[in-house]
């Protein structure tokens, strides 16, 4: 089991000037997201929500390699 559930995944090709691909999940009970640069992949934030508010996060390296991983492949099909 890899122990996060992508639940949404949107391609935006306005925000920064640039393609982004916002990525919605849970892991551990939580729901979290992280907006990648399209074109590499590249972090521009990441979020937890929590009490109806969205709140900066650390995640492990290796979460945001496996979902880095998926995103990429599901971007390429």
């Amino acid at each position: 089991m890899k122990g996060y559930d992508i639940t949404h995944m949107i391609v935006d090709d306005g925000l920064y000037g640039e393609e982004t691909v916002t990525t919605e999940f849970t892991h551990k009970n939580k729901d979290y997201s992280i907006t990648f640069k399209k074109s590499d992949l590249e972090i521009l934030n990441k979020w937890v929500f929590e009490n109806n508010t969205s709140l900066p996060t650390n995640l492990s390296d290796e979460l945001i390699e496996l979902i880095r991983d998926e995103v990429k492949k599901k971007i390429n099909e």
